[in-house]
């Protein structure tokens, strides 16, 4: 098979692993003496919503009201799926966070919560406290996406900026409530993925402050002062582990990044090639982890050590970008132009880099593919990568090539997939 292709089809297969209309059914309990009320924030939350209906019994009372991003809806009956802004939060979600707040806080003891929660729901499951308002909000998590810091230190933030997350939704529910999680975060803790809405939080408004800090966030002025009256005692912190309201609480993780490797892997054994799991917590400034992983491309590739060819090395986990261009690109483009940099026409090696959700960064591809040629057949386009790399537009790069990957929302999200192809 063609080594561009193989990695493709890898890639879909890890996607396959995480889609919630096949992994979300089994995971369904039986209908509570009431009503049972979906809601759910998050780039799965259509599929995941439709999974349920589709799985839920025709006689059990069900309604409720998800948020996805822009053009990740589907068409469901009795779950309303509503979308809004991502990566940056916007009016829409803020309304719908509203009214999810609303029904929650409706539930009776003998009715249901069923939560579905996964990556993206930080942004669209946005209701900031009063005090800080939309525009703040908006302001600084632009601040924090070009900052470089980790999406656990961003959510440290969003949590004691908002209404619903960092465990608040549940303690406003008086009902059971149970959380079906699609993880896209290294570690799986439900506590950052989507904020954590349904799970204790163990940070801090003074952790909140000392983020902001150390990545030099200049974040808007009511923002700063809500943490600050929250640091020093005036504003009421997120419910923590050991909690009472947890009790009632579960957080089931279905989905995650080791899954999707492993899938990754069968298909690649299946195609006679051994694999080495490089881990699904892979974390760091993209284009520093491609140097890494380009050291020990080239070391297979010359010396058979310490896998002989053919081998695909494989990994997931959320690497950053410290935005100091001006150019398009999220952090797999970035990872593999660097990699590019880094083994220099290598001639058996191949890559591939794709965020599972489908979208990298705030780009139209999930990613890209980096083939021997690359670099020469951009020198012929009179593309200097060196630049590109340092104006942060690796999606120019790779579109100039025609090399990138697109398929589209795929309605999941397990984080980044890669792998580095030594034939």
């Amino acid at each position: 098979m063609d080594p561009k292709q193989l990695l493709i089809q890898s890639f879909q297969a890890a996607i396959t692993a995480a889609d919630p209309l096949k992994i979300l059914p089994s995971h369904l309990p039986p209908p509570p003496p009431g009503r049972t009320l979906v809601i759910g924030a998050g780039k799965a939350a259509a599929s995941m919503a439709l999974a349920v209906e589709q799985h839920w019994p025709q006689d059990a009372a069900l309604d409720g009201l998800v948020i996805t991003r822009y053009r990740h809806g589907l068409p469901t009956r009795r779950v309303k799926v509503i979308e809004a802004g991502h990566p940056v939060p916007d009016e829409r979600g803020e309304s719908a966070a509203k009214e999810i707040l609303q029904r929650v806080r409706n539930l009776a003891p003998d009715d249901l919560l069923l939560a579905l929660i996964s990556g993206g729901g930080s942004a669209l499951l946005s209701l900031p406290v009063e005090t800080v308002g939309m525009e703040a909000l908006k302001a600084t998590t632009r601040e924090l996406l070009r900052s470089g810091a980790p999406i656990q230190d961003i959510n440290t933030v969003r949590k004691h900026l908002s209404a619903v997350q960092g465990g608040r939704l549940a303690a406003a529910c008086k009902a059971p409530v149970l959380a079906l999680i699609v993880s896209d975060v290294t570690g799986d803790d439900p506590t950052h993925i989507a904020s954590g809405p349904c799970a204790p939080d163990p940070t801090t408004y003074r952790d909140a402050l000392e983020v902001l800090h150390r990545y030099g966030v200049n974040a808007a002025s009511a923002v700063r002062e809500h943490l600050e009256r929250g640091a020093g005692g005036k504003v009421p912190e997120t419910p923590k582990p050991g909690d009472r309201i947890f009790s009632r609480v579960e957080n089931r993780v279905i989905a995650t990044a080791h899954q999707a490797l492993r899938a990754a892997q069968e298909f690649f054994h299946l195609n006679r090639i051994q694999t080495m799991n490089l881990g699904d917590s892979v974390t760091g400034e993209a284009a520093e982890v491609a140097k890494v992983y380009g050291a020990l491309a080239r070391q297979i590739a010359r010396h058979g050590d310490p896998a002989k060819p053919p081998v695909a090395l494989i990994s997931g986990g959320e690497c950053t970008v410290t935005v100091r261009g001006n150019g398009r690109g999220g952090r797999c483009t970035e990872f593999l132009l660097s990699l590019a940099v880094d083994l220099a026409g290598a001639p058996n090696a191949y890559a591939i880099a794709c965020d599972t959700d489908g979208i990298d960064g705030s780009e139209d591809n999930a990613g890209a593919v980096l083939l021997p040629d690359s670099l020469s057949r951009g020198t012929r386009l009179g593309l200097d990568a060196r630049k590109l790399l340092a104006d942060n537009d690796a999606y120019g790069f790779f579109s100039r090539l025609e090399d990138l990957v697109v398929t589209g929302p795929t309605r999941t999200n397990v984080n980044d997939y890669r792998a580095i192809l030594i034939c």
